[in-house]
């Protein structure tokens, strides 16, 4: 005779056990600061032929962030993806690692130090969103004040001068932080809260117009006011990059909520309208514009190569594997070597094998967050997640074709690699996010549950 637990309810499948992967996430997190360490290690060997002095206390203190933001997922989300940490980890220890070796090719520099401080920072909000934060759907409860409260973020600026031609930065003192990265998750809460309330009238409702169909203005116009005014207060700071995110993100979560890909041809048009726009009426963003189409225009008027001809620069001379961490010139670029344009420094010095891996490791990051979208049965959730992995899609997206000339350069930070303290917080806190949603979407149902 069957035991009872061999014996399964009339017509119930027996369930898998479902595995925590909590030692393969520790493995992966240990091999992620092994290769952050060796990176450093081989900048000070090209550099001065032996290992820096600094490698110890380097491989320790992200050593010990890595492996405190393991325990706690270990103990506050144990079923979550395996892979989100490990990758935030490798991500952010590489760029570490590049700005140091950019920092030593700019005396007195130690914005590597700076962006170790901020690192430890948002690791610190990562364990707290872990712990703190026991279900994502409390968030939904405060989309529209987190709205207003973007919109405070993205209005404070420009009461400070512009940096750049730009008015994004907030300086207080020796610190100085861009608001509007803190802006996009709050923006993307609540683009997700409204569309989960009103997916169906979005999706059913409305007048047909071509070949898709128009919803309801009384339904569609509250979002598209508040996006209105979020773009709108972003042109007016010359703040085209974060103006570009925040209308995919729109456009992106609009599509996931109605399932209807008219939006994303209307987003593409009204996408290249803007930007004619902004080109034609902004003298700042046309002289971007006008590096775009010709990179090579200023050495043949005799002014010297651009950022962006340095850039391309950068990466032919890169070649295949790259001349070395440390051994390449990229810091001519100048004063957005660290920031702006990192990534040349990554596929000149680690080549095109290197600048490959590094958009993998971003594509993975991506595709796990649209999983845990997926997996997640409710709608705020799914498009929640969906929505903060387009953000870091979608900053990817801008960065790297900004650097290699094949959209016209924004302005916007390389999540984890550039130098930037706002932006290195802002992405911790979305894997994070991340990280307490995909917990609940592989979490067993409880015994009785979905058997």
């Amino acid at each position: 005779m069957a035991t009872p637990s061999a014996v399964t309810r009339a017509g119930a499948r027996p369930r898998r056990p479902v595995r925590t992967r909590r030692n393969t996430e520790l493995a992966l997190v240990l091999a992620a600061v092994l290769i952050a360490v060796f990176g450093y290690i081989e900048v000070g060997a090209n550099i001065d032929g032996e290992v820096p002095s600094g490698a110890a206390g380097y491989g320790a203190a992200l050593g010990v962030l890595a492996l405190l933001a393991h325990g706690v997922i270990r103990w506050r989300a144990p079923y979550a993806d395996p892979l989100l940490l490990p990758i935030a980890i490798l991500l952010n220890g590489i760029g570490l690692v590049v700005i140091y070796r950019l920092d030593r090719a700019t005396p007195g520099s130690a914005a590597a130090q700076t962006q170790l401080l901020w690192s430890t920072l948002g690791v610190a909000l990562f364990i707290a969103v872990v712990v703190f934060l026991r279900d994502h759907r409390r968030l939904q409860r405060y989309a529209y004040i987190g709205a207003l409260l973007a919109l405070v973020l993205l209005v404070l600026p420009v009461l400070f001068p512009p940096v750049y031609g730009s008015r994004i930065w907030i300086t207080l003192g020796p610190l100085s932080f861009q608001p509007g990265e803190f802006a996009k998750i709050l923006l993307a809460v609540f683009f997700a809260a409204y569309l989960a309330v009103h997916r169906d009238a979005l999706a059913l409702t409305g007048r047909r117009f071509l070949w898709f169909q128009l919803p309801r203005g009384r339904v569609l116009g509250p979002v598209l006011l508040i996006w209105a005014a979020f773009v709108g207060v972003l042109v007016l700071e010359t703040d085209l990059g974060t103006s570009l995110l925040f209308f995919g993100l729109f456009v992106i979560m609009l599509y996931v909520a109605t399932a209807r890909s008219g939006w994303i041809a209307i987003g593409l048009f009204l996408t290249a309208l803007a930007a004619v726009g902004v080109g034609w009426l902004s003298p700042h963003v046309h002289s971007r514009v006008a590096d775009w189409l010709d990179p090579l225009g200023s050495i043949a008027a005799g002014r010297g190569a651009n950022q962006i001809a340095q850039s391309l620069f950068a990466f032919a001379w890169g070649g295949l594997l790259g001349t070395g961490l440390g051994l390449g010139h990229s810091i001519l670029i100048g004063f957005a070597a660290k920031s702006d344009f990192i990534l040349a420094t990554v596929g000149e010095e680690l080549g095109l094998a290197g600048l490959i891996s590094l958009l993998l490791l971003y594509a993975l990051l991506i595709s796990r967050g649209f999983r845990t979208g997926l997996a997640l049965p409710d709608p705020f959730g799914r498009l929640l997640a969906i929505g903060l992995a387009a953000i870091v899609g979608l900053q990817v997206f801008v960065v790297a074709g900004g650097v290699l000339d094949l959209i016209p350069l924004t302005g916007m930070t390389l999540p984890f690699i550039a130098q930037g303290g706002s932006s290195v917080v802002t992405n911790w806190i979305i894997v994070a996010l991340l990280v307490r949603m995909s917990d609940l979407a592989r979490r067993p149902p409880p015994p009785g549950e979905g058997a």
